[in-house]
């Protein structure tokens, strides 16, 4: 089984991917750590701002790497933000059988209540340091694309709309 955990950021994605760690025991691949292996190690000239790119270059490899997976009977999840939404087009029927995908999506409502909050608990698993790019304009804005391009692309998610509850049940079953 490969389970996808795709959003913007801020959105539980890791903590979500750490809650499954505990409860199936698959490995876990952060996209960040492999977008900063390849941008620290030199292999791109692209920098951890360039999220459009970033999946251009990334998806092709993590795609293959899904295959991979599938094809040895193993499981792993897979987090990021750096998912296409049209995700489901890149493989064929029989590899989709043994991909679970989620989107995680803050309502604008949500972000205007708890902005706080979000920014409080955004290293609740990672360190992130300066943190100063994450506002709430941002937010709201990565958020909004996030869900448009979901329903556009029939895209399962999870609009958080008032409480928090991103929980393994919830999500994945």
């Amino acid at each position: 089984m490969v389970i996808l955990i795709g959003g913007s950021t801020h959105t539980g994605k890791t903590l979500l991917a750490q809650k499954l760690v505990e409860k199936y025991h698959y490995s876990c691949l952060a996209l960040d750590h492999l977008k900063m292996g390849l941008i620290r190690s030199g292999y791109t000239t692209l920098t951890p701002y360039d999220d459009d790119k970033m999946t251009d270059l990334l998806w092709p490899i993590v795609c293959e790497m899904i295959k991979t997976v599938i094809e040895n009977n193993q499981n792993i999840i897979i987090e990021g933000c750096y998912f296409p939404h049209d995700w489901k087009n890149y493989f064929e029927a029989d590899y989709l059988e043994d991909i679970k995908a989620v989107f995680l999506v803050f309502s604008k409502e949500y972000i205007e209540k708890h902005f706080e909050d979000i920014k409080k608990y955004g290293s609740v698993i990672e360190e992130r340091g300066d943190d100063e790019d994450c506002t709430k304009e941002v937010l709201i804005r990565d958020n909004e694309l996030c869900l448009e391009m979901c329903k556009q692309y029939g895209c399962e998610y999870h609009l958080v709309t008032d409480q928090y509850d991103i929980s393994v049940e919830n999500m994945i079953g």
